[in-house]
């Protein structure tokens, strides 16, 4: 049975402590210090292949290299073309993707992870009522989840963050994070804000459990070789500007396209002045505009973060690999493409709704609401999350707060506050910064994802309403179930100095509020402190893992057989050979088109999470959702779609299962990006369990795509993108020249012969970024199978 902080004590019985700074150590730091020399030795052997100066970015990446010479060797172009081996280091995975990472894990058979692993239990806490009776509640619910994750983590010599210790992504940045990993030496990490440990000059990258699978079994991860965006900082952040203002004004500019396949390495005099935790606020929300992570060289607020976290031995070293210039880029290097940004002319940003690159200055958000015809109100604030909960976050919040407090003023709407990990919460209320919040009407959540990620149990009717939050992702229905719910993302303070108000239109920069007095109050713009004085509090230490834990062989790992949120995984099977019912040899068989999807179907479209979520383990169960809020591009319908064969409709989960109970394979077209926001596999895995062989889009976002390559669906890209109207439901598509790439064919290319209903035959050109080894997962049927088939010496 899951047992929670503390040994043998109950849950339900939870209580916090504090501890002092004066009783910390610091930190053994063997296992999360990457290995300088190694890598700067290995740099080396880079440099005299590419004969160029490097960009940090390049660095990190190819001093990870498996085989540098086989890799970048032969003179053609590397960015953007050539696929990398690397070797993954270390994995970090939330309970909610853990569940099915490690099922397809269990299946390869191996007796302990092959790289350091930690899961952390931020995803199934269900904000209601407050953190105590939240965590206490959300314990109970998932308490089959808990039981699995703690045993497989036993059994795996796995590190288990108990519910309650915090977010992943500020628990990384706590605690594994260094400058010029790949996080130790390679980090993968199982959700799409990964690269928030980019704020301590890393790559970070967010994965599918299917890639967390690769490296924890020790398989080499591939990687597209990432284009570097430089994007130059100069100036200085004024007044109430913040780093969330950086990175929402540069989603505006990018878009959620612009950084896809690509790496953001930020340069220039206007690094320096950020905070550590400032910086990954930044790399966090790189996730929005689809960029690979973000990274930052070495600063002097990176070593002051690493000593303030008890690890002065990474900071020692770090300095060290500095000094001989592996933390920057090299003088000469060429980006890509390169954005300069003068932080001294950016103001406050508001960024949506229903989208996170709809960007607008605080000044001229006001006219925004007004020409939309929306009400000039919201109703909550949040702030908090892991992309702005840092302790420099909450001291500014808490200056304002004291500026209300001191004038009579309470906030006028419901105001959440989320703490990212019990460091910051147990600091946070020992400095008095959690009381200085709770005076002015604030409801303290858990240390966990909570409303961000639809963990929000919100008394609402489903109609039109506002919310402002300091979040990073704001698509429909995904913080409260209601698709009229707008979501404005903001900063910290410019979220908490509205609330004060509850109109969209107030402008705390040159707005006054009205005191009950009848008097004007107008706030100073706030300031906060970025490393706590009295050092960081570790709150309740039994929260936290035995680090590097041997494994337990004897352990059972705990399934309920009738469990309706758990569930064993059976293999995927090959699309081609003797056992299947294909006729095509090694293309695929003929597959009927479900659905055309119009327009943002983002991994929240194809599965939803929200009260989803306590079937992340159950694959079965789990596919009721697939893409139960797509749009049909025929008739606009959301959740609709045909089957022409029976001349019946159904919702699109009806009409898959329908498919499959007859054997009928299928294929889908999307439109542009298909795939955007949370690393979720299950957005591949539940079409492949439905049957779904294939996916053409305008275009695909990294991380999806890979993951629909790991389960064996192939994705195909328009050659011309006007085409993706010239097939639809019911129609049947089949591949020609697929198998000369599965042969091995270098110049293979991949046409689409189209069937129409009314008997009119055509065929269509496409492309794809399938490489020698992801062929070899198609033709296995998934990544898992060609790994185990691998380990089994039967490839």
């Amino acid at each position: 049975m899951f047992r929670g902080p503390g040994t043998g004590r109950n849950l339900t019985l939870l209580q916090r402590t504090l501890a002092t700074h004066a009783s910390l150590a610091e930190k053994d730091c063997m296992s999360i210090t990457p290995p300088y020399s190694a890598l700067i030795q290995k740099l080396g052997r880079v440099r005299k292949i590419l004969n160029r100066p490097l960009t940090l970015a390049e660095k990190i990446l190819y001093s990870h290299l498996v085989d540098p010479e086989k890799s970048l060797s032969g003179g053609r172009r590397i960015r953007g073309e050539a696929n990398l081996q690397l070797n993954p280091e270390r994995v970090a995975m939330q309970d909610a993707s853990a569940q099915m990472a490690l099922l397809q894990f269990m299946s390869a058979g191996l007796t302990q992870c092959a790289v350091p692993t930690s899961i952390h239990c931020d995803h199934l806490i269900q904000a209601a009522e407050g953190a105590d009776k939240d965590l206490k509640r959300s314990i109970v619910t998932n308490q089959e989840v808990f039981d699995f994750l703690q045993s497989a983590a036993e059994k795996y010599g796995i590190e288990f963050w108990r519910p309650g210790s915090g977010i992943i992504h500020q628990i990384v940045l706590e605690n594994y994070a260094a400058p010029g990993m790949l996080i130790n030496e390679l980090m993968l990490g199982t959700d799409s804000h990964t690269p928030n440990a980019g704020g301590l000059g890393m790559l970070a990258i967010g994965v599918g459990g299917a890639d967390a699978v690769d490296a924890m079994t020790g398989t080499p991860w591939e990687l597209k070789a990432p284009l570097v965006v430089g994007i130059h900082l100069t100036g200085k952040l004024n007044n109430w500007a913040t780093p969330k203002d950086l990175i929402l004004h540069l989603a505006g500019k990018l878009t959620v396209r612009g950084g896809t396949g690509r790496i953001l390495e930020y340069f220039g005099p206007g690094v320096a002045s950020q905070s550590c935790t400032g910086l990954a606020t930044i790399a966090n929300m790189g996730a929005e505009v689809g960029a690979t992570t973000s990274t930052f060289p070495y600063t002097p607020n990176m070593k002051a973060y690493l000593n303030a976290t008890r690890r002065a031995p990474v900071a020692h070293a770090a300095d060290k690999a500095a000094a001989q210039g592996f933390l920057s880029s090299d003088e000469g290097a060429e980006y890509d493409e390169i954005i300069e940004i003068n932080l001294s002319d950016l103001e406050p940003t508001i960024n949506g709704p229903f989208t996170p690159d709809l960007s607008t200055p605080v000044s001229q958000f006001a006219s925004f609401v007004k020409s939309q015809g929306w009400k000039d109100e919201f109703s909550a604030g949040l702030i908090g999350s892991c992309t702005n909960s840092s302790y420099e976050d909450m001291t500014s919040v808490a200056d304002l707060a004291r500026q209300a407090k001191a004038v009579g003023l309470t906030t006028k709407v419901p105001f959440l506050c989320t703490p990212g990990s019990e460091q910051i919460r147990a600091t946070m209320e020992r400095d008095k910064v959690t009381s200085t919040l709770e005076d002015v009407g604030a409801v303290v959540l858990a240390n966990a994802c909570g409303p961000c990620i639809g963990q929000w149990k919100r008394d609402i009717k489903e109609e039109e309403n506002a919310i402002m939050s300091s979040f990073n992702r704001n698509f429909k229905s995904r913080n409260d179930g209601n698709p009229l719910t707008m979501n404005f993302l903001a900063s910290p303070t410019i979220v908490t100095a509205m609330s004060f108000s509850g109109k969209l239109s107030f402008n705390p920069m040159t707005d006054s509020l009205t005191l009950p007095s009848g008097e004007p109050f107008k706030f100073t713009a706030p300031s906060g402190q970025d490393l706590p004085s009295a050092g960081f509090s570790t709150g309740d230490a039994s929260y936290y893992p035995e680090p590097m834990p041997k494994p337990q062989p004897t352990v059972q790992v705990v399934i309920n057989p009738d469990s309706t949120r758990l569930q064993l995984l059976k293999p995927f099977s090959s699309h081609f050979g003797p056992d299947t019912e294909n006729s095509r040899g090694m293309e695929l068989p003929p597959l009927r088109i479900l659905l055309r999807v119009r327009g943002k179907c983002t991994t929240d479209h194809i599965s939803a999470a929200g009260p989803w979520l306590k079937y992340k383990g159950h694959l079965t169960n789990i596919s009721e959702n697939l893409l139960i809020t797509a749009v049909n591009d025929e008739g606009g319908a959301v959740n609709q779609a045909f089957d022409h064969e029976r001349s019946t409709s159904g919702t699109i989960p009806e009409i898959a299962k329908s498919f499959k109970a007859r054997r009928q394979p299928w294929a889908l077209i999307v439109d542009e990006n298909y795939g955007e926001g949370s690393a979720r596999e299950h957005a591949a895995l539940q079409p492949r369990f439905y049957g779904c062989a294939m996916i053409i889009a305008r275009s695909f976002a990294r991380i999806h795509e890979t993951n629909l390559k790991k389960q064996g669906i192939l994705p195909l890209w328009f050659a011309d993108k006007a085409d993706y109207s010239l097939i639809g439901s019911g129609d049947v598509v089949e591949t020609i020249g697929l198998a000369d790439a599965l042969e091995g064919s270098p110049t293979a290319s991949i046409k689409i012969r189209v069937t129409k209903l009314n008997g009119e035959i055509f065929e269509i050109s496409t492309k794809h970024t399938l490489s020698e080894d992801q062929l070899n997962w198609l033709r296995a049927g998934s990544a898992l199978n060609f790994i185990r088939a691998r380990m089994n010496g039967l490839d």
